[in-house]
């Protein structure tokens, strides 16, 4: 048989047999990494390489003449070793877009506090923001701005919070809408503040008797409590106490006295 004529039926089989494993290889990785990393022998690289030299070195050799002959085969094997190596190599996968699972804008790899509520606001290592530095969260924090350095309860705060502008209609423990505006914002943070109980206290001016006063903070101190329910609060964490007229914080004997004396405060339940 004429060197040409080898050359030529060795050409036609480097193109059919590296085209099938190159089209082999194909098929296998776009079935996922299981079925990649499962792919026949014959697919891998370094086997296609191998016979990819062999047959380019027999069609080089067949391809040349007598006084050439070793060269052709060499040049040939390499050319064929580089193209079957190459028509079986794995293509590049992308790499895996970075995850945020808790959706706060920072991704997981660099997310110090993993698991933050969803719309809370983080700093540049996905942590809730605590504008104040007490150790409280903005988003639980019934406080902000508490002065730097100072010793806070679990509410964010140094004391009892007085619940200004929490008040009722007149001579009764009916909320007003006003009132009601302000509680929600409690509630929002008392709901993302799911660990603290908390204490309520209702209290009154001396108008009045005193058993009568008694029993009105009473009904206040509960009133803002079912509302914070209504909202969501867990009424196992409240407990609601009147102190009537007993712990008044300013005069009664004037109406702006009278008017703090009339108020709700909020602290925790230890």
């Amino acid at each position: 048989m004429k060197k040409s004529t080898t050359g030529l039926l060795l050409g036609s089989a480097l193109v059919v047999g590296l085209t099938g494993c190159a089209s082999s290889a194909s098929q296998s990785s776009g079935m996922g990494e299981s079925a990649s990393s499962d792919r026949a022998w014959y697919q891998h690289p370094t086997v296609c390489g191998l016979a990819g030299g062999l047959i380019g070195g027999g069609i080089g050799y067949a391809a040349s003449s007598d006084s050439d002959e070793d060269q052709g085969a060499a040049i040939g094997g390499t050319t064929g070793a580089a193209i079957g190596a190459f028509l079986c190599a794995e293509p590049d996968k992308p790499a895996p877009a970075p995850r945020d699972t808790d959706g706060d804008g920072v991704i997981d790899a660099n997310d110090q506090c993993p698991g933050t509520p969803a719309g809370v606001a983080v700093d540049a290592v996905g942590c809730p923001l605590d504008s104040d530095g007490d150790g409280v969260p903005d988003y639980q924090d019934q406080c902000p701005g508490t002065p730097a350095g100072a010793e806070v309860n679990a509410l964010g705060c140094v004391e009892d919070l007085v619940l200004r502008d929490v008040n009722f209609e007149f001579d009764s423990a009916t909320l007003t809408m006003g009132a009601e505006q302000i509680l929600d914002g409690v509630a929002d943070k008392l709901i993302a503040n799911e660990n603290v109980r908390v204490r309520i206290e209702g209290h009154t001016d001396a108008v009045g008797s005193e058993a009568y006063n008694q029993d009105l903070s009473q009904r206040r101190a509960d009133s803002v409590a079912d509302y914070l329910a209504a909202q969501g609060v867990d009424r196992d964490r409240m407990r609601t106490v009147g102190y009537g007229e007993s712990q008044p914080v300013a005069s009664n004997e004037t109406d702006a006295g009278r008017a703090q004396n009339r108020r709700v405060e909020l602290g925790e339940w230890e």
